[in-house]
């Protein structure tokens, strides 16, 4: 009705928070108050922000995984005792879209990330440990370190200049020796934690399992044990997503999830399906039902996935015969 004065909200109402994070500051939007602001993503810029936070109820703090650049502000943000959950972008992303947002900016990121908090509700995420980053970053550098061992291999075969593919060898024999230190590092880091080097024995004791698809599930896959066996295999992107629409059955296909994760269980699914006697069994079955290689490697993956997760949540290494 016109001239109606509309009732003021309570300080006490919750408030959602969306933050866009970038290298340089933080773009923050309270939801449903409309108040928008900008803040250094630093220590300083932190500090400021739990000012603003202070005379608000916050119920949830939804931001962006961007690589290094949001780790101080979740860890920050959760040892301030408020609930912060990261999301992947492509699901935030998709979410402006469905909310009709088509344009994108720092301001509106934020906003959105806030009313998607309010609307989804997703679970807050409790920030990793800084020895768990620190293995990750190793980790991933390996992983970079080895694809550019291969794309220098790959070159190198095709080149003709002797000149050059002296030095391509070079820089490879640099790279593998960087590879080995990387790996060292990695195992000894792994080995000082006790509960990390429990869950590590767990799983390469699965046969199929070695030590960088092991490492690898560690870091990227750290739900591992925590959750069921069907989220655990969503999570790696190894759950077959329904695509039905009327009478029509569709296809079950793979879709979304942690790529690394998959590239590691791949190679570990290659060797589950010749040295795993139940997994090589289990594949031989869905071959001879007709089904094609990868098809059937990818159900070796989700059964390697489902597996690791029993047996890192019974806390016993993988026998051939389990009562």
């Amino acid at each position: 009705m016109q001239g109606k004065v509309l009732p003021k909200r309570s300080a006490t109402s919750e408030v959602y928070v969306g933050i866009d994070v970038c290298k340089d500051w933080l773009d923050i939007y309270l939801h449903p108050l409309g108040r928008q602001l900008r803040v250094a993503n630093s220590k300083t810029g932190l500090r400021a922000l739990k000012r603003q936070l202070a005379d608000v109820t916050v119920a949830l703090i939804v931001m962006e995984a961007t690589g290094p650049y949001h780790r101080q502000a979740h860890r920050t943000l959760h040892a301030a005792g408020l609930a912060v959950c990261v999301i992947n972008p492509l699901r935030a992303r998709l979410f402006a879209e469905a909310a009709g947002a088509l344009a994108k900016t720092d301001a509106i990121d934020a906003r959105i990330l806030a009313i998607l908090g309010q609307s989804l509700l997703p679970e807050p995420t409790p920030p990793a440990s800084e020895s768990l980053q620190a293995l990750q970053e190793l980790i991933h550098a390996r992983a970079a370190a080895t694809a550019e061992a291969t794309a220098l291999t790959n070159r190198s075969k095709a080149s003709h200049t002797a000149f050059l593919k002296t030095e391509l060898k070079r820089r490879t024999k640099a790279i593998e020796g960087h590879v080995a230190r990387l790996e060292a590092e990695i195992v000894q880091r792994i080995k000082a934690d006790p509960a990390l080097a429990r869950r590590y024995a767990i799983l390469l004791s699965i046969p199929g399992i070695g030590k960088v698809a092991a490492a690898t599930m560690l870091v990227d896959l750290a739900e591992l044990g925590r959750c069921s066996g069907k989220a655990a295999a969503a999570l790696a992107g190894l759950a077959p997503i329904a695509r039905d629409s009327g009478e029509t059955a569709g296809p079950r296909h793979i879709k979304g999830g942690r790529a690394r994760v998959r590239t590691a269980l791949y190679m570990a699914a290659v060797a589950a399906a010749r040295c795993n006697p139940d997994l090589a069994a289990f594949y031989k079955r869905l071959r001879a039902a007709g089904k094609k290689a990868k098809v059937a490697l990818t159900a070796v993956m989700r059964k390697l996935v489902t597996l690791a997760n029993t047996l890192v949540k019974e806390d016993r290494p993988w026998k051939p015969h389990h009562a």
